[in-house]
């Protein structure tokens, strides 16, 4: 249940959204309001001192995410950077929205005196706080920033960060595009179109009453990566699909997610602030982003082929039932193995045979 207290947090997120629909004229782009519901600052999702990140329920947790799931995770994606960062002879990773630390811890440990610096950009102020404590054993390598850094020579690494980029929506009535913002009706929040010249990328594909997404930020984000990279590589870890099973008929719904208490629901106008909103992420995009701003494309493949490339099997040998359950979630196509997809990207650096994409790699479908 909401908290409708009036100090409470999510009711002061509320009159913030309500006042910035007013100075916006009445109706503010969805892209926006979900911008604000995440990260206002001491207000948003991700900027208040809520536990979004657990096992179950029970945790207190809303969804759970791969370095939560199983420590293999961070320890197969290691060799995979352990690679990269000798390719660049760089000592430097840099992580974009470290979550709870989890990643972060499980890298630190697996790569050793490979890494002396750890660079963390994250803009909840809540969240550094949790990592700080889960990082304390390498306080020494550690360091925190809220904005870019000026120059990366090293490897990046984002898991689940780009499906948290706010995203336009669109609509199409059968004849016409609008973009789909939000609006007040009384106390609530409601959806509102307006005509637009925005268009996905792909044509042809909608049918009457499809809403779909473009990702403006998320492309942004991999453009101004570009820039600050000087040599090394990136990995971004999300779920997704190329453009092709994007923009398709039977996805006339949107991938628009919301996720609270390990439960999912497609209404983000609800319970603002009190959860988790989520797009699928369009790597073909993502890809041309890249490449337009002078990143090479080193592979793109599903999460499965990519940790098993990195030897996720042999980690398992000898491992306990549970800890073998929860890797196989990682690898399973119902449940993060298919979705989620694994993207490479390099610049000043010669590595012809990335170990995460020596089999599996779908390069050839974005």
């Amino acid at each position: 249940m909401q908290n409708d207290e009036p100090d409470s947090v999510s009711a002061a997120l509320r009159r913030r959204l309500h006042g910035a629909i007013a100075e916006a004229g009445g109706w503010l782009g969805f892209d926006r309001f979900m911008e604000l519901a995440l990260y206002a600052p001491g207000l948003g999702y991700y900027s208040r001192a809520a536990r979004q990140f657990g096992h179950g329920p029970g945790s207190g947790s809303d969804f759970v995410t791969a370095p939560e799931l199983s420590p293999l995770f961070g320890r197969a994606l290691a060799r995979q950077l352990r690679q990269a960062l000798e390719v660049a002879r760089a000592t430097e990773l840099v992580e974009f929205g470290a979550g709870s630390g989890a990643l972060a811890a499980q890298l630190l440990d697996a790569l050793g005196d490979a890494v002396t610096r750890y660079t963390i950009v994250d803009l909840s102020g809540a969240l550094r706080e949790r990592q700080r404590e889960r990082l304390a054993a390498h306080a020494g390598k550690v360091r925190w920033l809220d904005r870019w850094p000026e120059a990366i020579e090293g490897v990046v690494v984002g898991n689940e960060v780009l499906d948290a980029m706010p995203v336009q929506l669109l609509h199409f009535d059968g004849e016409e595009w609008a973009e789909r913002g939000v609006a007040v009706d009384g106390e609530r929040f409601v959806f509102a179109d307006r005509p637009t010249p925005l268009r996905p990328p792909v044509a042809g594909f909608a049918v009457p009453g499809t809403v779909t997404e473009i990702h403006r930020q998320a492309e942004a984000f991999v453009a101004t990566l570009a820039r600050h990279l000087v040599r090394g590589a990136v990995f971004l870890i999300d779920y997704g699909f190329p453009e092709a099973e994007y923009y398709h008929p039977q996805r006339h719904g949107g991938t628009l997610m919301c996720h609270r208490a390990h439960r999912a629901d497609a209404d983000p106008l609800a319970d603002v602030g009190d959860k988790d909103i989520t797009a699928h992420v369009n790597f073909t995009g993502i890809a041309l982003a890249g490449q337009q701003a002078g990143l090479d494309v080193l592979g793109y493949t599903t999460q499965a082929h990519f940790l098993i490339n990195c030897g996720l099997l042999e980690l398992l040998q000898g491992a306990d039932a549970r800890t073998v359950a929860n890797a196989q979630k990682l690898l399973t196509e119902h449940e993060m193995g298919e979705l989620f997809k694994v993207i490479g990207f390099g610049r000043g650096i010669e590595l012809p045979e990335p170990l995460g994409f020596a089999r599996g790699d779908r390069t050839h479908t974005l």
